[in-house]
């Protein structure tokens, strides 16, 4: 339901604008979200699927415009893909205690805003090849996060991609989406195997969602800068998870 005092025009236009800047760098926005609905009082069992049914939908649009670009590779997400998506599921299925749920969410809102904040230039040093073992390793743990707080990865993944010298920012952030996309359908059918359903909030916030994604993956697939406004979003991220570990 939609929290009082709240103008669903209001919630659609900021839901619009977190899906436009994180679909500009291959994301889904569950971290801004997340962060939107706890700001705003919402139960996390509400939380949880809402925004995996909105990361599906925006992380599906972002993979389109960044596989149209060129910038997907598939090497590289396969392996990821086969550790992640079962413990995406597993994560989905398994119920967080409340105040696991907090921590771990903070902590991912924390990581979202360091990357919104910072992780904006290209890599320049050479590129380092990746080993399966720690593909695989990596896949799962950040699978199982996933499923389990109700994000798709690409907070996790990104950075570190970038960080290890594994692929560039683009790249990186079409191998993401698929991530993210994989990694959200696989946790929202374990959520719903365990017995839980979609909010009707969902099908008001997607239509917003979807001409944000549209938008800020068509600019982030090209040669665009991303905007200043990943900084205020990285504001919210962080005030947010401060809501969730003082209180």
């Amino acid at each position: 339901e939609i929290p009082p005092l709240v103008p669903p025009l209001a919630l659609g236009i900021v839901f619009f604008l977190a899906a436009a800047i994180y679909s500009s760098v291959g994301h889904g926005g569950a971290s801004a979200y997340l962060a939107l609905m706890g700001l705003l009082g919402m139960a996390p069992a509400e939380m949880k699927p809402i925004a995996l049914t909105l990361n599906i939908a925006i992380s599906g649009v972002a993979l389109v415009s960044f596989i149209r670009a060129g910038h997907f590779q598939k090497n590289l997400f396969l392996p990821l893909a086969a550790a992640s998506v079962p413990a995406a599921f597993l994560g989905g299925w398994l119920q967080a205690p409340d105040s696991l749920f907090k921590v771990v969410l903070a902590a991912a809102l924390i990581i979202g805003a360091w990357r919104l904040a910072f992780g904006r230039a290209e890599e320049d040093q050479p590129l380092r090849p990746t080993r399966l073992p720690t593909l695989i390793v990596l896949g799962f743990s950040i699978g199982l996060v996933s499923g389990l707080v109700g994000i798709g990865g690409g907070i996790f993944l990104t950075p570190l991609l970038v960080l290890f010298r594994w692929s560039t920012a683009r790249p990186a952030a079409a191998v993401s989406a698929a991530f993210i996309l994989a990694n959200s359908c696989s946790g929202i059918a374990g959520f719903m195997m365990q017995g839980g359903s979609i909010p009707s909030l969902v099908w008001m916030l997607l239509p917003s969602v979807l001409l944000g994604a549209w938008i800020g993956s068509r600019w982030g697939s090209g040669s665009a800068p991303i905007p200043a406004l990943r900084n205020a979003l990285a504001v919210v991220l962080v005030v947010a998870a401060a809501k969730f570990t003082i209180l």
